[in-house]
């Protein structure tokens, strides 16, 4: 009796030690710090609305954001979440989030603008630490959204300001950031915007990729050529963009495919790496995900 005594005090001694001492061992780890793989991390994946008549493959956002859900779920401890139609049903999911990707059209047509109820609820991600991730034309922001757009993810496209277009461009070589660890070079004539109106003096900004059509491919590019960056927020959490990705073969690049995977890893608070974040994929697979359309009928 008195050897089960003594054993029961020792215990609840150390279990009183370890609360007062290392409260950290009893705490949730706090958003926007640096998670190992495995520490369990929740991503939001929301398509924007993939027009029923156009040419397959073109602007599908469900088979990206069906992509990335395959690509994101091969590091251990994430979990992604796919919502379609530009946001989702049930706002729960979002107070779930360590990161929301959406990959939408612009202009004012991103759903997260459509109320002054879905503005508030993006702000209070913001606040809260939460990664935000944008890719291709959901950087397209109105001008009366520009200047909070910009404080989200560091900069926008606006029209008058920025540019458009497609063109061939060559990505060779990038800068040492979490988000380009085993990024291989890649060529692609994509669909791009650029010419983004940052935040004063690029505060907070990496510019991670270049693309112009007078772009020759080095990681010195011009501030109007930046098609990709990351932004850390001055209120904590991080921000990641990337305006290519106009047509969905374009996921078939290991390159670039890297690249976007490390990214949304990146603003969810994951440690990307060394070699990078595995994103294996089959072209049949990338295939079967698209979204069957109607074609679009030729002008008179």
């Amino acid at each position: 009796m008195i050897r089960y005594f003594l054993c029961a005090t020792l215990f609840y001694a150390t279990l009183l030690c370890a609360t007062l001492f290392a409260p950290s061992l009893l705490t949730p780890v706090a958003l926007g710090e640096t998670h190992q793989p495995g520490s369990g991390r929740q991503i939001v994946l929301v398509a924007g609305e993939t027009a029923k008549v156009d040419v397959v493959g073109h602007h599908d956002y469900l088979a990206g954001c069906k992509c990335l859900e395959v690509l994101l779920n091969q590091t251990a401890g994430v979990n992604s979440v796919r919502v379609s139609e530009g946001w989702p049903s049930d706002e729960a999911v979002l107070d779930e989030a360590d990161a929301v990707v959406f990959y939408t059209d612009g202009g004012g047509k991103q759903a997260f603008l459509s109320s002054s109820q879905r503005v508030a609820k993006m702000q209070s991600l913001v606040d809260a630490g939460v990664g935000i991730v944008m890719i291709h034309q959901a950087v397209d922001f109105p001008d009366d959204f520009a200047d909070q757009g910009r404080s989200w993810i560091g900069g926008v496209y606006e029209k008058g300001k920025s540019g458009r277009g497609h063109w061939p461009s060559n990505h060779v070589n990038f800068p040492i950031h979490p988000i380009t660890r085993g990024t291989v070079p890649w060529q692609i004539n994509d669909g791009w915007l650029n010419g983004i109106q940052f935040v004063d003096e690029m505060k907070g900004i990496t510019p991670i990729v270049w693309s112009g059509k007078e772009y020759a491919g080095s990681r010195a590019g011009l501030d109007a050529d930046i098609v990709c960056w990351a932004y850390e927020r001055p209120g904590g959490g991080r921000s990641f963009s990337f305006t290519g990705l106009d047509a969905h073969s374009a996921w078939s690049l290991p390159g670039m495919r890297q690249l976007v995977v490390n990214g949304v890893l990146w603003s969810a608070g994951v440690e990307v790496p060394p070699q990078g974040a595995s994103n294996k994929i089959e072209q049949d697979d990338l295939e079967q995900m698209q979204t069957p359309r109607e074609p679009k009928k030729p002008k008179a």
